[in-house]
Formats: C-alpha cells, structure tokens, sequence
C-alpha cells in the first residue's frame, strides 16, 4: 500500500502547500521505502563538502555538492551525467543566470540506501501529487551552512524564494552549536502561512513550489569559540 496517500500528509500538501514533518514520522516514511542501512556514513558526508565559491554576496559560509537524477513515475531513479544547477533571475536574484558547477555527491552516497530510499519516498509522494507526470528531473543538493561570531549564516541568503520546480523537501541531517534557522512559509503575495524549525536529524520540510514561497533564517552559533552549522538535504522534483 502507498502510505503517502493515507497518513494525511498527502491532503496537507494539497490543502496548504507545505508541511512540516517530525523526525520519527519522517524516518517511518522513509524506512518503509528502503532501509537507512548507511545512515552514518551519510550524514559523516557532510563533512566532506566543499565551499560554494559562486556566492553574490561574497559569503564564505556555504558549502555544498550536488547531483542530478531522472526518474520515470515506475521505473528506476538512475543518477545523470555531472551538470551545472542554474536558476534563472527570476527565482534567484542573488546567485542566478549562471550555470553553477559544484562538486559531485560522492559516488557511495549518490548510490547509497539512505538518499535511495529518500529519492523513492518522494517520487511516491510527489507522484501522488502529480499523477499526469511521466519524468522527473530530481536535483539533491547537500548544505552546510556555517555560522562565526560576528558572521551569521545565511541558509537562504537570497531571501524567501520559489525555487522554479514543482516540489522541495528538505531534510534535516544536523545542527551544531546554533540558534535559530526557522523555516518560513509565504503566500506568493507575501502573507505569513507558516514556521517551523528543523531541529532534530530527519525533521523535514514539504514545500509546493508552484504555490509557496519559502525561506529560512540566519543561524548563529550558541558558543562563538566551537565550530556551528547547519546540515540539509535539499531535494527538487521538476516534470522533465
């Protein structure tokens, strides 16, 4: 049985455009969609990424890789060629109208059981959302965003946003030593829908791009003289 159809998440994103789902709900979902079998070395990845060097704003405090998949609505969610992300003006006015190559999703964790059963959870989500789709175009973006004394960090430096596809997850992987990073919800006429805070591994974040905006706020960290970040998974369904 499709669970996404009968836990009520499904009418939430079809009512509200976006929800907010406790870790040990979100783990359920995902484990009922392949075992989190490399869970530690997932989440140890983080460690691994390296810095967005294509930032407007000159900030040094985002570091990041990516990876690009295709998925038919049956059939197997294979990995892509390494390509650029690009977002045009319009959705990011900070850092778009550029193709942006960053560093790949390592080969063990782009293959691995944790990001496979996040990708096959949210094409059976998104898919029940959007039955008419054939094929997706899925980007998965890792995120550390880091926070100093006297130098926050900007999770969404280019403010609230869409992100220019049709659905976003995202997932919380860890938070160190920071305040703050509440999520944000807002009509497309800028009305106040909703906040959250990702604080524990799993929670995550459902988002309606086509009908939300969404942002998150600066992170700083509680103890300035111990490193701080903020570790996502940011995941994108777009119809191909």
């Amino acid at each position: 049985m499709d669970t996404t159809r009968h836990d009520g998440l499904h009418a939430t994103l079809l009512a509200d455009g976006f929800a907010f789902v406790p870790a040990a709900r979100m783990r359920a979902r995902l484990e009922a969609h392949g075992a989190l079998a490399d869970g530690d070395a997932f989440a140890a990845s983080w460690d691994a990424l390296e810095p967005d060097t294509y930032m407007a704003d000159h900030g040094r405090y985002r570091r990041r890789r990516h990876a690009v998949f295709a998925a038919d609505a049956g059939g197997a969610i294979a990995r892509q060629p390494h390509q650029p992300h690009y977002q045009s003006r319009e959705y990011n006015p900070l850092n778009g109208g550029v193709e942006r190559w960053f560093a790949p999703i390592e080969d063990a964790i782009g293959a691995g059981a944790t990001l496979r059963a996040v990708l096959a959870y949210c094409r059976a989500l998104f898919g029940g959302l959007a039955p008419e789709v054939r094929r997706w175009h899925i980007e998965v973006h890792q995120f550390r965003i880091e926070a100093r004394a006297g130098e926050p960090g900007l999770p969404t430096p280019e403010g609230v946003h869409r992100d220019g596809v049709d659905y976003v997850l995202v997932l919380l992987v860890r938070r160190r030593n920071i305040a703050s990073g509440t999520t944000t919800i807002h009509a497309p006429g800028g009305a106040a829908l909703g906040s959250f805070t990702l604080a524990d591994p799993f929670d995550a974040a459902l988002v309606d791009d086509r009908r939300v905006f969404h942002g998150v706020t600066a992170v700083q960290p509680l103890d300035a003289a111990q490193p701080a970040c903020r570790d996502v998974l940011v995941v994108t369904f777009r119809r191909a």
